[in-house]
């Protein structure tokens, strides 16, 4: 029982890291000849403005999709994504770092973010794929799909502990930004998606409860469900979850 339990304490540990303020090594310019410094530079800002100029006015996400010519042919001009918006999320606190924005705009354009997050669909602490970013109210991404998605609701939760640590020891302001995305995090509730069993499970819907019928086994992108469900300080899984359900 020893040794199942060490990989989750493993990740754990990574996360915990994070929250004790351990300085990690990163990327440094200097490693890079000029020409890549230009090209890693030119990708982050291009990044950037897609979800800064791309987002939807009201939610502040990123769309699911954005027509840089205004033409929706299928209408979804306001269709937000969960998932997608949490890399946009980290690509904002990339803008402040790196000048393209100020600390400031950058704040409250989180801020903005923020309040949709918590007062949008959500469902036990996880949200959906898609909303109305005008609404806040869910948009099927499928025929029973119309609940929680713990895949994409983990990619948003990567990019609001970023904002936490990020503004964690700043102005009043923005500890309370950082204290808010904490508080979503931690509402996520990682074993309600267990559905009773030793795996954790992709979707539930209010209407067709766990019809989709989709646990999440390795490997593939969907590791990071599993990290953040066993490092929860809320809803934390056992062991067993991970390795009879991921890792079996």
């Amino acid at each position: 029982m020893r040794k199942q339990t060490l990989p989750i304490l493993f990740i754990s540990l990574l996360i915990a890291g994070c929250n004790a303020g351990i300085k990690t090594v990163g990327y440094s310019e200097g490693s890079l000849a000029a020409e890549d410094t230009a090209l890693f530079r030119q990708v982050q800002q291009q990044t950037f403005h897609y979800f800064w100029d791309g987002a939807e006015p009201v939610s502040g996400l990123g769309r699911e999709r954005f027509h840089v010519d205004g033409n929706y042919p299928d209408n979804d001009k306001n269709v937000v994504t969960s998932g997608g918006a949490g890399f946009g999320v980290m690509a904002i606190l990339v803008g402040i770092e790196r000048g393209f924005v100020t600390k400031e705009a950058g704040r409250k354009q989180l801020e903005k973010i923020v309040h949709f997050l918590e007062t949008a669909d959500c469902f036990h602490g996880a949200w959906p794929h898609w909303w109305n970013g005008e609404t806040g109210k869910v948009k099927p991404f499928g025929k029973k799909d119309d609940g929680g998605d713990l895949v994409e609701t983990s990619f948003m939760l990567q990019g609001l502990l970023c904002v936490r640590q990020y503004f964690q020891n700043g102005n009043a302001e923005e500890k309370a930004l950082a204290a808010r995305a904490d508080k979503l995090w931690k509402e996520v509730d990682f074993n309600w998606y267990r559905n009773g069993q030793n795996v954790l499970y992709w979707h539930w819907s209010p209407n067709y409860g766990w019809q989709m019928n989709f646990p999440v086994k390795g490997y593939n992108e969907c590791l990071i469900m599993y990290v953040l469900a066993a490092s929860s300080p809320t809803h934390a899984v056992p062991a067993e979850v991970y390795h009879e359900g991921w890792a079996d």
